[in-house]
């Protein structure tokens, strides 16, 4: 089978999603001028490099109370800042539950009955028992082509570790099972990992 995207591809269901998969979940955590928290889970997320260690996130859609996008590019755009709180399998209902559409004045911490903690560098939440977060001063928000697609570029000022999570000096996935996502609605989780070495090794 072959399609282009421009034409449809026929089937009952896009496949795009289950092609590039799995993908990591960044579980976003903003603050707005106002104070007021937001967390959302993002599946268009990735770290892009090492030194300085940075990571991006794309949101696709819009709400109705925002102008252009979702609350967290919003207080993105007026903040500077954003948290990326891993999510691991045993959070991923209630990681599934702060994707609901609230009120831009409504905290989905408060919503789901999640813990928060203030993090140590930039002015924002975190998940307290996230295996691990990472604190992100903005570089740079791009506009992607498509209504409402943004790609947020972040460099990480600030690393929580989960301490049960470090395993003779490595950060350990297995101990968490971070949460995938594949295509539809469909997940995965990471339980077992294997190594290779590089030729140059």
């Amino acid at each position: 089978m072959f399609y282009k995207p421009t034409e449809g591809h026929g089937l009952p269901h896009n496949p795009f999603g289950a092609i590039v998969a799995p993908r990591p979940i960044g579980w976003i955590s903003t603050r707005d001028s106002y104070g007021c928290d937001n967390l959302a889970p993002y599946s268009f997320f990735n770290a892009i490099a090492y030194e300085p260690p940075q990571v991006m996130f794309s949101s696709t859609s819009k709400k109705p109370d925002q102008p252009t996008s979702k609350d967290s590019v919003s207080n993105i755009d007026q903040t500077g800042c954003f948290c990326v709180n891993i999510v691991s399998y045993e959070a991923r209902e209630i990681m599934n539950a702060t994707s609901r559409h609230l009120p831009k004045e409504q905290s989905e911490f408060d919503y789901v009955g999640l813990p928060a903690i203030a993090c140590a560098v930039i002015d924002c939440a975190r998940v307290a028992d996230a295996p691990a977060a990472l604190e992100c001063i903005v570089v740079n928000t791009i506009q992607l082509a498509g209504q409402s697609n943004y790609m947020v570029l972040g460099e990480v000022v600030g690393i929580h570790l989960r301490d049960d999570c470090l395993n003779n000096g490595r950060f350990d996935v297995t101990t968490y099972q971070p949460l995938g996502r594949l295509g539809y609605r469909d997940y995965a989780k990471i339980s077992e990992v294997f190594e290779i070495n590089r030729p140059d090794d």
